[in-house]
């Protein structure tokens, strides 16, 4: 089968999973042709790029504004092109302020259109999913509940599993990783992630030195290690670090998150996909999160935010099983004893560890896989009864 599909991804994780999901096409339907904004992965896996991932790496309800123009003139411009191109098949990867836009008016031109990731229409501002039946044919959700959201709202979706569980190994190699960091044995470690764009670390670096000094105020013999995801985030977290926790050795790593997540015993992390992978890595954490200051007041002020958790552990398990802290709830004391409670309670740890087994047990379904089968059945003819006998 001869398909043409066209792609929109979003920074560097959608590029994974695009690259992934091409892949995955591609062992369906070996002649199918690929193009539209991608990221180099996407392109290694045979993508014609018509603009590059990072185009669309903005994001806030207010943060976006100074980007808008430009961003609505892209949006026209791979519209046209993409409605000159006639694909089989949209998968918009992500990106869902930019991509559920361009999915209606391929929708309304009869193109079949696929949204890969499901924006967090279940956890606030859930008006959207009314727009979203306009413009979508089909949701891909990585997580369980997402789908009975959709079934509930009468939006084909299905549920793939994620490609992080995939990933990860169900058993962590705790001695390897540690190993491959230069990292004792016997050291008791803190790994800090403050989030992988500029905005969050902006918002949470000062928070997180805060946490640091007071837990190496309390134990001096503490360790500390920061995987970073960039040099511009790197070099803004030093900085807080030097000023706000001067006497204390914070060891920065350039990436390897997955490798200090499975070294370190417990994980100070930003809400989103790292608290996930964190749970996946199976180590205790405690998850913050900071809106801009307008983009926070306006969702709560109209009431926008409709779940009860915004963690990922918690809302896969359904229920508070780590620590969340949002906004001016934020407090270093706090969190800092959270952390060495973990520390020091053995118990409490293992019946974490169980839990995050059975959500990774859970996700694990061979995501690019589930996930190009539904494209492929979407695409699909109905097939309808032979006519009875008048």
């Amino acid at each position: 089968m001869t398909v043409s599909v066209g792609l929109v991804a979003g920074e560097a994780s959608g590029d994974t999973l695009g690259a992934a999901l091409i892949g995955a096409l591609r062992a369906l339907a070996p002649d199918a042709r690929f193009f539209g904004i991608a990221g180099p992965k996407m392109q290694a896996a045979g993508c014609e790029v018509w603009e590059p991932a990072e185009s669309l790496a903005v994001m806030g309800l207010f943060e976006i504004l100074s980007d808008l123009p430009r961003l609505l003139r892209l949006r026209a411009r791979i519209r046209r092109a993409f409605l000159a191109a006639a694909p089989d098949v949209f998968i918009g990867i992500d990106a869902p302020e930019f991509n559920l836009g361009l999915s209606r008016a391929l929708h309304r031109a009869g193109i079949p259109t696929v949204q890969y990731v499901s924006p967090q229409v279940w956890a606030w501002r859930q008006g959207r999913v009314r727009g979203m039946k306009e413009s979508l044919d089909l949701v891909l959700c990585l997580l369980p509940f997402e789908k009975r959201f959709y079934d509930a709202h009468g939006l084909r979706a299905e549920f793939v599993g994620h490609p992080l569980a995939d990933a990860i190994p169900l058993e962590v190699d705790r001695a390897a990783a540690r190993a491959e960091l230069k990292i004792p044995a016997h050291a008791q470690v803190v790994a800090l992630l403050p989030g992988s764009r500029r905005g969050e670390v902006l918002r949470l670096r000062e928070d997180f030195a805060a946490t640091v000094r007071w837990l190496a105020a309390q134990r001096p013999d503490l360790e500390f290690i920061a995987p970073m995801v960039s040099p511009a985030t790197r070099d803004l977290f030093a900085q807080t670090l030097a000023r706000d926790a001067p006497r204390v050795a914070v060891r920065l790593l350039d990436g390897h998150a997955h490798q200090a997540l499975i070294a370190a015993d417990v994980v100070l992390v930003t809400s989103g996909t790292a608290s996930l992978e964190t749970a996946l890595c199976k180590r205790p954490m405690v998850v913050v999160y900071r809106w801009g200051a307008l983009t926070a007041w306006v969702l709560r002020r109209f009431n926008l935010v409709k779940s009860r958790f915004f963690a990922q552990p918690n809302l896969l398990a359904d229920k508070r099983i780590v620590s969340e802290y949002f906004q001016e709830g934020i407090v270093p004391e706090a969190i800092g004893a959270e952390l060495l409670m973990y520390l020091d309670d053995p118990v409490r740890r293992r019946e974490l560890e169980q839990e995050f087994t059975r959500i990774h047990a859970d996700l694990s379904r061979g995501a690019s896989a589930s996930a190009a089968r539904a494209v492929m059945r979407l695409l699909q003819p109905v097939e309808t009864a032979p006519a009875g006998p008048t």
